[in-house]
């Protein structure tokens, strides 16, 4: 009896001294509100694809809690942006409590039908407005976005199943169209050439069929969601031509790639769609002054290794934050010239499983900084293996590196990963600056004697490049590089102007870029 006299007592004073509180007595606002920014910019996004969220903070910086009667949208129901307040959504709230001293997170999203929006308004600015309270005590903080106008392109969803379309062809060179399970839909032959009149966003993989080429006009934009890009299949053929800008800042008539998120926080973040596949049996396909970024293989070549006519010719193009490789080679062909490559997960260049690539003037670099690194930025090897743990040769015909700059944020930059099996595996160095320094004696073998002029002639190792900005991806080099005057002038009057546009045949720099002298900060 009496513990539970001790009980009945302490919570007789704990109801009394609860009912003497005053703290949650909550008072209107009287307009005082403060807010983390006056206008929210929700950056640029497509018609009828969803923003980022965006948040603004409010803040009662007074010693009183306080309620605020109404917090809504402007346009009131029919308004494109969501609210989320206190985790509820909505566009209008009712007597919302802001304790003494504190703030609340207001999120906020839209999506928008340009279509229907810009008929009415006759421009693609969005704005609104998030209102507190009224009369006399109203404060508002102002909502803006940019709305682009852009050619949708995407596979056929079945209403009743939801199965969406995947893409039938030839797989293996046999004459029969295989069913795969690679989402998307061949393009028409009114989508076969891309211009730069609006941008191109691509849902799932568009294919070029057999026969088709898709052409990609110069100041092209191709915007990617997540798990697509480009399939190019046997008989089909891509040519992306670009040109280019004497105003390096605006770029105008550089073709870029990249994800479909346009928000800063998406600028530089890899992995954001697949790859542009130039399947096996695919023929005669260039790009020439492009921009490939954030996806998770640049580009991908398969077969044709002995075509008389290069598989992919690449020139003048940068190819940036690829989760996995800039440039996946199997098996094929590829010429490079003033091709910059870097920030790769894995490497930035590989030919695998044999093949024949040419890269002159280019500078292949890895300066990854998201996660450990597997492979150095050039990888070269002769062979694959199959689930069952089978090893299959194909002959590495040549690889030759010429004027170039292979270098990295790790050691050693190249692999020459030989299966002994494979008789043929003929690569060489010529006028480049490696970086490659063995200290533990790991690497062995013929494939390493870099005295042997027949695999390495007038290299220089493990010198800097000086690189201006290279984890920003600005591989441009300056006055202190040991790339600068080192070029064989043959190779250099191969491709006599660098990627931008600087003459190089007098004394030619190693790598894509003739060398600057860099502005102080």
């Amino acid at each position: 009896m009496k513990k539970l006299g001790y009980f009945i007592f302490a919570l007789s004073i704990l109801m009394t001294w609860s009912s003497c509180r005053n703290d949650f007595d909550f008072e209107p606002s009287t307009g005082q509100l403060q807010f983390s920014k006056d206008t929210v910019y929700l950056d640029t996004v497509f018609t009828n694809i969803g923003s980022s969220t965006y948040n603004l903070k409010v803040y009662n910086r007074s010693s009183k809690d306080i309620v605020i009667p109404t917090l809504r949208l402007g346009q009131g129901e029919t308004s494109n942006y969501r609210l989320n307040v206190d985790g509820l959504s909505g566009k209008e709230f009712q007597d919302v409590e802001l304790l003494a001293k504190d703030s609340m997170y207001i999120f906020i999203e839209t999506t928008v039908d340009i279509e229907t929006f810009a008929a009415a308004n006759n421009h693609f600015l969005y704005t609104d407005a998030i209102e507190f309270d009224s009369g006399s005590n109203f404060q508002k903080v102002e909502l803006v976005t940019l709305i682009q106008d852009a050619v949708f392109i995407y596979p056929s969803k079945d209403e009743t199943t939801g199965i969406v379309e995947t893409l039938t062809f030839d797989v293996d060179g046999d004459g029969i169209d295989d069913e795969t399970n690679l989402q998307g839909r061949f393009l028409t032959d009114e989508e076969l050439t891309f211009t730069n009149e609006k941008p191109y966003v691509i849902y799932g993989y568009a294919g070029v069929n057999s026969g088709n080429t898709l052409t990609v006009e110069a100041g092209a934009r191709v915007h990617f969601h997540a798990n697509s890009g480009l399939l190019v299949t046997n008989n089909a053929s891509l040519q992306i031509n670009g040109a280019f800008s004497n105003d390096q800042e605006l770029l105008e008539n550089e073709v870029i790639f990249q994800g479909d998120r346009l928000e800063p926080l998406y600028e530089d973040v890899p992995g954001q769609w697949g790859t542009i596949w130039l399947y096996n049996g695919s023929t005669n396909n260039s790009i020439n002054y492009a921009t490939i970024k954030n996806a998770t293989i640049g580009v991908l070549s398969e077969g044709n290794q002995y075509e008389a006519n290069n598989k992919l010719n690449l020139a003048n193009t940068q190819i940036y934050n690829s989760s996995n490789f800039g440039v996946l080679g199997r098996a094929t062909s590829i010429g490079a010239q003033n091709v910059v490559i870097n920030n790769s997960g894995q490497s930035s260049f590989a030919g695998t499983y044999g093949g024949k690539y040419n890269f002159t003037h280019c500078t292949i670099a890895n300066y990854w900084g998201n996660s450990f690194r597997q492979f150095p930025s050039v990888l070269l090897n002769n062979y694959v293996v199959d689930e069952e743990q089978n090893i299959y040769t194909n002959d590495l015909d040549e690889a030759n590196f010429n004027n170039c700059i292979i270098y990295g944020n790790d050691n050693p930059e190249f692999l020459l990963d030989q299966e002994e099996s494979g008789e043929v595996f003929n690569f060489k160095f010529t006028n480049c600056l490696l970086r490659f320094q063995d200290n533990t004696n790991f690497f062995s073998g013929d494939n390493y004697d870099f005295d042997n002029t027949l695999l390495y002639e007038n290299n220089i190792f493990n010198e800097s490049p000086d690189f201006r900005a290279p984890f920003e991806n600005d591989l441009i080099i300056g006055e202190d590089s040991a790339a600068n005057n080192q070029g064989n002038a043959f190779y250099a009057n191969q491709v006599p102007t660098d990627l931008l546009n600087n003459d190089r045949t007098g004394t030619p720099d190693l790598g894509a870029y003739q060398h600057i002298t860099f502005e102080e900060n």
